[in-house]
């Protein structure tokens, strides 16, 4: 009964933070979005005091369900493992604890997380290293069928569903991610949960805190027959049948060894309780309503209509250039960030922000010293006001909760003009796409002779208005170029 309950919670578990990932519309977040936010690391970066505490009592109290049932990256390896055992049951052993390497990658993640070394913090933790997993390898199927749907339903004349663009936003994070999966694979293909107690530094700090868990998986000694059954199921090789002793600063609480004793040997008790043989007992969800349903399909109804809309901009019937990205001094992150540096110090690059942006503004950076956290670019997209997904969604603070009303009055950057990139000196034309689509009103034509009232007339940016939300280079009809382009900020302004 205990495994039963533990597999079935992980695969709802596993399931929903999944299709967090998968989800481009961000309409699961609103229910399930707080399965990201009690992850171990986002929670400590975050200060959610409340899950921090809650966590810990879990562990203290259960041992490492948190392993077993919360984190989706031991879960994936238990379903990789799973998939393993059909071909060789049995096939585990037990082997003594790695301790010197668990706490040497445990320091070295503790010091760059003190340091802000970004990198080697979102290369450890498992939930950001799921995250890369999920949204680089995973999503790319998931939009894939997406489409396929679209396509079909767009000769019914229906547009229940919109096909979306699929393309790899950052060579550097697909090559890690390829390289997590492949490494997390072969361990557990191989050992099962290796990764988790030799690696994994969330592993051992809740390894640590389950040495004193008041229910522990204890043997009976009086019943056990020294089988060694327990110790070829343990995925955590932590069982030592001759000495009937358990590690437990390794054991997960998966319940496997209980589920395949056969003197019942084995039990799942508090370490108060007397050990006697206590026969367990014998064999003793998701509402998916119609509002729900209505609420799904109007989300991608309304974004549907977004889309078709931005495709229309001045005709969208010609063949148009692929833009560049312009060289910022400084890159531009989301609203609700508040500096490069908290920033920087909170983002794990678990790329849940990524995922969810409707306009595809948002991607892996490619800098060593910011590697896969994500920044903004208008090459695709803007940064639309009234869209505050991105901070909805974060689970570690890096992006905190802003309203539309703030996000309007948020300077992210500023818009700069290069004159010698504009159309109207280039090609001699009027144009003002710029200051027609700036939702902030920052942008003025102003006459380029003064002394001529009838000479094109070209852009000019009041700074103390605009907000940087990147709609003027976006729409800039100049190639490969925008002849304006926004410089981001290093601490955002309120206007």
């Amino acid at each position: 009964m205990l495994k039963r309950i533990r597999i079935i919670t992980a695969f709802i578990f596993f399931a929903l933070l999944t299709l967090l990932f998968l989800d481009f519309t961000g309409t699961l977040h609103i229910w399930f979005g707080w399965m990201a936010k009690i992850q171990f690391l986002p929670a400590i970066l975050a200060l959610n005091v409340g899950i921090i505490i809650f966590l810990i009592l879990l562990t203290l109290i259960f041992g490492r369900v948190y392993c077993s049932v919360i984190c989706p990256l031991g879960i994936f390896q238990d379903a990789i493992s799973w998939v393993a055992g059909k071909r060789k049951k049995y096939r585990f052993s037990y082997s003594r604890a790695i301790n010197w390497l668990r706490y040497a990658v445990l320091v070295i993640f503790i010091i760059a997380l003190i340091a802000g070394i970004s990198v080697i913090v979102s290369i450890l933790d498992p939930y950001s290293a799921y995250g890369r997993i999920a949204s680089n390898l995973f999503a790319p199927l998931y939009q894939g069928m997406n489409n396929l749907f679209a396509y079909l339903a767009e000769r019914f004349d229906s547009y229940a569903f919109y096909s979306v663009d699929i393309w790899i936003k950052s060579i550097s994070t697909f090559v890690i991610s390829i390289v997590t999966f492949i490494v997390i694979a072969v361990l557990a293909w191989r050992n099962g949960r290796t990764y988790c107690n030799t690696i994994c530094p969330v592993g051992t700090i809740l390894g640590f805190l389950s040495r004193f868990s008041i229910f522990k998986i204890r043997f009976n000694n009086s019943t056990c027959n020294n089988c060694g059954l327990c110790e070829r199921v343990c995925k955590a090789s932590c069982i030592n049948p001759e000495e009937h002793k358990i590690d437990y600063s390794r054991c997960v609480s998966c319940m496997n060894c209980i589920s395949a004793c056969r003197k019942e040997s084995l039990k799942y008790i508090p370490k108060f309780k007397p050990e006697k043989a206590v026969k367990t007992t014998g064999e003793n969800v998701a509402d998916n309503s119609r509002r729900k349903f209505l609420a799904v399909t109007a989300a991608l109804a309304a974004t549907s209509a977004i889309k078709a809309q931005i495709s229309k901009v001045d005709g969208g019937l010609a063949i148009i250039e692929d833009k560049k990205i312009p060289k910022r001094s400084t890159y531009i992150i989301p609203p609700g960030s508040e500096s490069l540096k908290h920033f920087s110090q909170h983002c794990t690059a678990c790329q849940l922000c990524v995922s969810v942006c409707p306009n595809q503004i948002l991607r892996p950076s490619n800098d060593i010293s910011r590697l896969m956290q994500p920044e903004m670019s208008y090459e695709r997209g803007f940064c639309r006001p009234e869209c505050t997904k991105c901070s909805e969604v974060c689970p570690n603070g890096a992006i905190k909760r802003i309203s539309k009303e703030d996000k309007s009055s948020t300077q992210i950057g500023n818009a700069i003009w290069i004159m010698h990139n504009c159309v109207v000196i280039t090609d001699d034309v009027d144009c003002g796409n710029c200051a027609r689509h700036c939702p902030a009103g920052a942008i003025l034509m102003v006459s380029r002779d003064m002394d001529d009232p009838n000479s094109r007339q070209i852009p000019a940016v009041d700074t103390e208005r605009c907000i940087g939300c990147g709609a003027c280079e976006y729409l800039c009809p100049s190639r490969p170029l925008s002849a304006i382009y926004v410089e981001g900020h290093e601490r955002h302004k309120f206007i």
